[in-house]
């Protein structure tokens, strides 16, 4: 199978079974399901879900239980999108070429859709994943670790600087605090958590959370680069808009050229990361290399 069909099938069945665990939009309250269903559903890359099934197989972990997890947090990833987008955080009107949650529903729909979508990805969590065979301790581990990545020392601590740093100078250590919390935790989450389920030992674990956070962190920046020099369709939303508000990012403090290298070498660390598996990761190097080629 090709790489590109292999990353294309997973987006496919955990597109499915997204579409089985939200629940119809005729289903009452119809407004909030609607909603729900428009911003999950609105496009995307399913990197977290392709990282998640990525490194089960490479551990020839049970691909069931990795779709189960990768749903999980491509819920959670989604219900970010939504409250970053809103008015009292980046007040963005465009998400994937489409008008944004608040924008196409309204601003209290859009922040109880991110509840909403939040509570039913620990549902998934807590209900779906035990139904795989996946040992329960497992679950407690992998839940508690997503818990922590997205909470107020992770995705929301990333969110809080990133808020709190608008219009500050240059400041190398706020930059890579809000990138590797706001972006990277829940990336590090997605492979940590898969590599459990694969049955990692300890040293395997730790090259996959190496690895993790180094592509969790070359992503964010290479999104920098594609605020300022992206297409504007591709990207499906507005270029420089963390110059208009005065974002703290990589290129803002070193400049795309050193950005580009930064994202490089940190790509190049992630791979090496990945030497204990051999030829069974090969699948994780290329998203590794996909970071930097991305357009969107």
């Amino acid at each position: 199978m090709t790489i590109s069909n292999y990353f294309t099938q997973i987006c496919k069945e955990v597109d499915s079974l997204l579409d089985s665990i939200i629940p119809e939009e005729n289903t009452y309250p119809p407004d909030i399901h609607k909603s729900m269903r428009y911003s999950v559903f609105a496009g995307g890359k399913r990197l977290r879900p392709m990282l998640t099934v990525a490194v089960c197989d490479a551990l020839k972990g049970d691909r069931h239980q990795a779709m189960t997890l990768a749903a999980a947090l491509e819920l959670i990833h989604t219900y970010t999108l939504i409250h970053d987008d809103l008015p009292a955080l980046d007040n963005d009107d465009l998400r994937r070429g489409l008008p944004t949650n608040h924008i196409q529903f309204n601003e209290s729909t859009a922040i109880l859709t991110g509840d909403a979508l939040l509570t039913l990805a620990f549902e998934v969590l807590a209900d779906r994943l035990p139904k795989t065979g996946t040992d329960i301790k497992d679950i407690l581990i992998i839940t508690a670790e997503t818990a922590i990545a997205i909470g107020s020392t992770g995705t929301i601590g990333g969110q809080m600087v990133d808020i709190e740093m608008e219009g500050s100078g240059p400041n190398i250590a706020a930059v890579e605090y809000i990138h590797t919390h706001k972006t990277g935790e829940l990336i590090v989450a997605c492979v940590r958590g898969a590599a459990r389920l694969g049955g990692a030992t300890k040293n395997q674990l730790e090259s996959m959370t190496s690895y993790g956070k180094q592509i969790g962190l070359a992503f964010q920046i290479i999104d920098d680069i594609l605020d300022l020099e992206g297409d504007e369709i591709t990207l499906g939303k507005k270029l420089k808009s963390d110059v208009n508000k005065a974002k703290l990012t990589y290129p803002a403090i070193a400049g795309v050229k050193q950005s580009k290298e930064q994202a490089c070498s940190l790509v190049d660390g992630s791979i090496e990361a990945l030497s204990i598996f051999g030829t069974s990761a090969d699948h994780l190097r290329d998203l590794a290399k996909y970071t930097l080629t991305r357009t969107f």
